[in-house]
């Protein structure tokens, strides 16, 4: 057996020895409590966030690109060596549109040669992309020429000789040749796009420009919160991941006055905090440039928000959930499913109250039957707020984000035309998601999510020297593991013993996996990542209990959030790019044979 493989053995039994620390379910209970904060409190999570806000930032991206354009559609452009010389290597890194080159080579000014054709398609955008040549300089030239085919624009070229050596090149195409202090040695995650980032940072970027999108298969609010950073940092890797990773490090606070509010107390906020700020899931994808990092955030805060409302009544709240819930659907629709889970939660907030109202009156109470129709006349107020603040308000918000559409398509905004074009664009992104069923080689199901079994590589990089840049995306395994034991124990508390904190719990993770259980589409690891968030607060309401009913076994409580920032640091090389030997990490870290590590 691999060494790698005792790992999750012994980590499956330290989760196991815990869970049997817990007093029996039967004879305990979270009793409702609330507390403030103090100083000491407050200076824990801020130094938690920016400790986490520091690693998540590090080795983000290049704080710095080519951003001058230029447009290869009309005439060819030209490039001059300074010197004569033989071309080794030709780097381009390409702006918008889909097209190609032809790339010639010559002596004299008038006799090409062609050596190379181009394909820009989807894949090449904002990469510095590597020419192949099919045909190999044997003596020295003096130009080079590209000749573009489609309305494509390029933003730098570089051109290497035999030695490896960077070239010095001049062109009236200045843009071509104006940043070559930014030209690398090769194409790497720091400096180019990966993944779905071919997709979604070219997306805002073609917003802020005024272009219509290549990407519309998902609703356009998160690819305008992903320009905000493009805005503060340019075009460059470190600015179209900036959005994505400042909400990341938004969450640790969030989640601490999530579990500050359910929980009470400060251990257990605390550890939540500390399992969200280790959580591989919740790091590795933050960073990356894509939407689902504001899909999650929103849906924490709308269930951050429903949970204020049900437990105190105040409709503000209730009105906040209902934006966050717009804001969520109009960065993604997998937000409608946490939608769906307020909704259950809403209903039963209000069945509880009839409930109770129609319970017989004591002495000196209130008449149940007076009782009952003043609730139902409350009760028709609420439903019509929750259609303007949960129907009105996210339409709005919805039919909002598609204004930058409206331009580049000659439409004009909140027009006939307008709402023909956001139809359309609905019917395509439920055709288009309905027909995703291409095998992928790392494509998982949901039972494979809940075990960790199946992790979705994101980027890898051998080098010469036995060495490798990767990472991927999975939930740390003692938050998966210990998580899926955490909801056994809720859904024991809440049908058995009636606790309305596992009651929420258990909806606001179900909601987001259920789902996915009958979704047919080609489906990957990173569409857990709602449910790892909540699966910090399911491990924290189990901390809760345990400190609750046997306040001696704090420091299994704090153990255990320990392994899992140890589990962070071993793993972080597999999460963050970091170059390390190839042979050493996947002994050590391919803990089960299905690992792409």
């Amino acid at each position: 057996m691999k060494l790698s493989y005792v790992f999750p053995i012994l980590l499956a039994l330290a989760i196991l020895l815990f869970f049997l620390l817990l007093p029996p379910l039967w004879s305990c209970r979270l009793p409702e409590k609330k507390s403030g904060t103090d100083r000491r409190e407050r200076l824990f999570i801020a130094l938690l966030t920016a400790v986490y806000a520091l690693v998540a930032f590090w080795n983000l991206g290049n704080t710095r690109a080519p951003q001058t354009p230029q447009d290869l559609s009309g005439e060819p452009a030209v490039i001059e060596l300074t010197e004569p010389a033989i071309p080794g290597r030709i780097l381009l890194y390409s702006g918008l549109g889909m097209g190609g080159y032809d790339i010639q080579i010559s002596a004299d000014g008038e006799n090409w040669v062609q050596i190379a054709d181009f394909d820009q398609n989807h894949i090449a955008i904002l990469k510095w992309n590597e020419v192949e040549m099919s045909v190999t300089p044997v003596s020295p030239v003096r130009w080079l020429r590209l000749v573009g085919r489609g309305g494509v624009e390029l933003l730098e070229v570089a051109v290497f000789d035999e030695n490896g050596a960077l070239l010095p090149i001049r062109s009236e195409a200045a843009a071509l040749c104006d940043e070559q202090q930014l030209v690398p040695d090769a194409q790497t995650f720091l400096n180019s796009t990966y993944f779905d980032e071919i997709y979604h940072a070219r997306t805002a970027w073609e917003h802020l420009r005024g272009v219509y999108p290549y990407e519309v298969s998902h609703p356009p609010l998160g690819k305008l919160i992903l320009s905000v950073g493009i805005m503060l940092f340019g075009m460059t890797p470190f600015g179209w991941r900036f959005s994505g990773t400042f909400l990341g490090v938004l969450m640790i606070p969030l989640i601490w006055v999530f579990a500050k509010r359910l929980f009470g107390g400060k251990t257990v906020p605390a550890c939540v905090a500390a399992l969200l700020a280790s959580d591989f899931m919740h790091f590795a994808h933050t960073r990356i440039a894509t939407i689902d990092t504001y899909g999650v955030f929103f849906t924490l805060l709308m269930y951050l928000f429903m949970y204020e409302f049900l437990t105190s009544g105040n409709r503000r709240m209730l009105a906040l959930s209902g934006v966050s819930f717009g804001l969520g659907a109009a960065s993604k629709w997998t937000c409608m499913y946490a939608g769906a889970g307020l909704g259950v939660l809403w209903l039963c907030w209000w069945v509880g109250r009839f409930v109770r109202a129609r319970q017989p009156a004591g002495e000196g109470e209130r008449d149940p039957s007076g009782e009952t129709k003043r609730l139902w006349r409350e009760f028709g107020g609420n439903v019509l707020f929750c259609l303007v603040f949960f129907v009105l308000v996210p339409v709005g918000i919805y039919l909002l984000a598609y204004l930058p559409y409206a331009a580049p398509a000659g439409v004009r905004p909140f027009s006939a035309d307008y709402f023909k074009l956001v139809w359309d664009n609905q019917v395509f992104m439920f055709t288009y998601h309905n027909g995703v069923h291409a095998e992928h080689p790392y494509s998982s199901q949901w039972y494979q999510w809940v075990l960790d079994i199946r992790p979705i590589l994101y980027y890898l990089q051998y080098f010469d020297d036995g060495t490798r840049s990767s990472f991927g995306a999975w939930v740390n395994p003692l938050l998966c593991w210990g998580g899926l034991i955490s909801l056994f124990v809720l859904l024991f508390t809440a049908t058995v013993r009636r606790d309305k904190k596992a009651a929420f719990l258990l909806v606001a993770y179900g909601a987001q996996l259920l789902p996915w259980m009958f979704i047919t589409r080609t489906t990957f690891e990173y569409h857990y990542f709602p449910c790892a968030v909540f699966l910090t607060l399911c491990l924290g309401y189990v901390f809760a209990l345990l400190l609750e009913n046997d306040r001696r076994s704090r420091w299994a409580v704090l153990t255990v959030t320990g392994i899992s920032i140890v589990l962070f640091a071993f793993f972080y090389p597999a999460l963050s790019g970091k170059i390390v030997n190839n042979a050493n990490a996947t002994s050590y870290m391919k803990w089960l044979p299905t690992w792409p590590f």
